[in-house]
């Protein structure tokens, strides 16, 4: 069974930048895409951004141009680099499979403070 275990939350203020990281249990080259998720307090989790297994993105409208993802196989870990943090950008956020989920791990706290 897959494991994600993510880190690099922190609090911030607005405008500033953080990278998140997911490093993967067993071999990344071997899962096919893999996303980065969010949940608000009092809101479901969405997804935000995902990385296919050849390097393909997908980003929600609210953080396209403000959120990368990357993989790095070679590590087993995929990250998400914020470049600029709003406020709604607070959340715990998670990876996981694009497709079928494997057990979510605990996540990373991001706290944006205007």
């Amino acid at each position: 069974q897959v494991q994600f275990v993510e880190s690099g939350g922190g609090s911030v203020q607005a405008g500033g930048p953080l990278r998140l990281s997911c490093v993967v249990s067993g071999s990344l080259v071997y899962e096919n895409a893999i996303a980065w998720y969010r949940q608000a307090p009092g809101s479901q989790r969405e997804l935000v951004a995902a990385i296919s297994r050849g390097g393909s993105t997908e980003y929600v409208d609210s953080v396209k141009g403000r959120f990368t993802i990357s993989r790095d196989d070679a590590k087993n870990t995929v990250y998400l680099q914020i470049s600029s943090l709003e406020p709604e950008d607070t959340a715990v956020y998670y990876c996981n499979r694009r497709g079928l989920k494997a057990d979510w791990g605990q996540g990373t706290q991001v706290t944006v403070s205007s």
